[in-house]
């Protein structure tokens, strides 16, 4: 088996890596990334060099993504690059082309280059932050984005691009993978700050509910899905959900919901200060959280994850030594 990796420097990319190279020893690994693996990253793995390669790669680069994916014909491509958090300075535009012409050079070139499996990390925020999403969401309902939210809109069309692919293109197996908030160990992003804060801001009137999944499912999930040759979409959550006023219970902390047009206000205020790293434009990420349904990751793709949503949230407390409130 031969696995072409995008984003192989970032957090799940570099952990899928080291899960690979322990449990499937036959496997060949090309990574790539706009960075370079540490350089003590595979120290322990000199005697066998042939099984993994890393190179810098802008996939943006389309002729360059394609002569790599040519030279080294992989079965699997797994496509991991993309921007949730932009560093400061990098403009939209810039955003959008990583995320969506990287995606497309990635998927041409798996195609180019024969490949029979081309393995996709989306997102829930495919699905959008929209009022009249359903209590719990299944594949089948649609994808629409949000259009305040690039890295929400962004997935939304790729997803659209996906869904042409498999049109025109139905030899290419396509594993897409739509995860719910990924906690882990050393896992830090905008939504685990949400959790730091002294008290547990929310909105009014909702109680956005999160899904959460551990880090170690998600690439126990695409590694499976790579040996068992799968396809399809699939949720990647736990059982289960987690609102914001049982987070602030758990965390021993008050629940303060605001009305969204006075958070709007205050937040519209404080970000162009740099008094918070949150923005007007994300407080319906907050109040119409889209709840995961895991059903067919469970009972068709034959995977259930470690731990519930709940579980999750406290093994990710206990090992950030945060003290916390067991609860039902």
């Amino acid at each position: 088996m031969k696995v072409l990796i995008t984003g192989g420097a970032g957090f799940i990319g570099s952990n899928l890596i080291k899960k690979i190279r322990k449990s499937q020893p036959r496997w060949e690994i090309l990574a790539t990334d706009i960075r370079q693996l540490p350089p003590d990253f595979l120290s322990d793995d000199k005697r066998n060099q042939k099984r993994f390669k890393s190179v810098v790669l802008d996939i943006c680069d389309r002729e360059e993504v394609v002569r790599i994916a040519k030279d080294f014909k992989p079965d699997s491509v797994v496509h991991l690059a993309s921007i949730l958090n932009p560093p400061p300075g990098m403009t939209e535009e810039k955003q959008r082309e990583i995320d969506i012409e990287g995606t497309r050079n990635t998927i041409d070139a798996a195609i180019i280059s024969k490949a029979k499996q081309i393995v996709i990390t989306s997102s829930g925020a495919a699905y959008g932050y929209h009022k009249d999403n359903p209590k719990w969401i299944k594949e089948s309902h649609p994808t629409r984005g949000h259009d305040s939210f690039a890295y929400s809109r962004h997935k939304r069309e790729i997803e659209e691009m996906l869904s042409r692919y498999r049109e025109t293109n139905p030899k290419l197996n396509q594993l897409i993978l739509r995860p719910g908030t990924i906690l882990g160990r050393t896992v830090n992003n905008l939504i685990t700050d949400l959790f730091q804060k002294a008290t547990v801001l929310g909105v009014w009137g909702s109680d956005s509910p999160f899904v959460f999944i551990w880090d170690e499912d998600v690439i126990d999930i695409i590694e499976y899905g790579i040996d068992k040759k799968k396809s399809g979409i699939y949720n990647l959550a736990g059982d289960g959900s987690v609102a914001m006023p049982d987070i602030a219970k758990i965390l021993e902390k008050p629940f303060t919901p605001l009305p969204a047009f006075l958070l709007k206000f205050v937040l519209s205020i404080l970000n162009p200060l740099q008094l918070s790293q949150y923005g007007p434009d994300q407080i319906d990420f907050l109040r119409y959280r889209p709840v995961l349904d895991n059903a067919a990751l469970k009972n068709e793709f034959g995977y259930t994850p470690r731990y519930s949503s709940l579980e999750a949230f406290y093994e990710f407390l206990k090992a950030k030594g945060v003290r916390y409130d067991e609860i039902l």
